[in-house]
C-alpha cells in the first residue's frame, strides 16, 4: 500500500481525491496547507505527494521547491493537482520540482494513471 500525502485546501477536492485514491488501495494522509504537510512529514514519509499549487499562506510552488532542496524529501515525486490551467502553469510547476501536472477538475482515471506511473518511478522499497 502506497502512502500518499494529499495537500489540498478545498474540502470538496480533498474528499474527492481521498475517495479516488483510497478506492485504489492507497493510504491517504490529508493536509490542508504547507504547515500541516510539513508536520505530517515529520512522522511519515510518503511515497508520493499530491500538491495543490494554490494553497493559502505558503503556496504549493514554494513548498515543492523547499522539499526538493531537502535531502530527506528530495526524492519523493510531487504531482501538481491544481486549478491553475493557464499557459505556462504546467512549466512553472515542473520548474518548481513537480514530477507531473494535472488540472482540476480531477478526472478519476487520469489521476490514477498518473499516480501509478509516478509510484512506479520511486525506487524499490519506497522512500521510507
Amino acid at each position: 500500500m502506497s502512502k500518499i500525502l494529499l495537500v489540498e485546501d478545498n474540502p470538496q477536492n480533498m474528499k474527492l481525491a481521498t475517495v479516488i485514491l483510497r478506492s485504489a488501495g492507497h493510504d491517504v494522509h490529508p493536509a490542508v496547507d504547507a504547515e500541516e504537510a510539513e508536520l505530517a512529514m515529520e512522522t511519515m514519509m510518503p511515497d508520493l505527494i499530491l500538491m495543490d499549487l494554490g494553497l493559502p499562506g505558503k503556496d504549493g510552488y514554494t513548498l515543492t521547491r523547499e522539499l526538493k532542496r531537502r535531502p530527506r524529501t528530495a526524492g519523493i515525486p510531487v504531482l501538481a493537482v491544481t486549478s491553475y490551467a493557464m499557459k505556462g502553469d504546467e512549466r512553472r510547476a515542473l520548474e518548481a520540482g513537480c514530477s507531473g501536472y494535472l488540472s482540476k477538475p480531477i478526472n478519476r482515471l487520469e489521476l490514477l494513471k498518473v499516480v501509478e506511473s509516478l509510484l512506479r518511478s520511486v525506487p524499490a522499497g519506497g522512500m521510507g
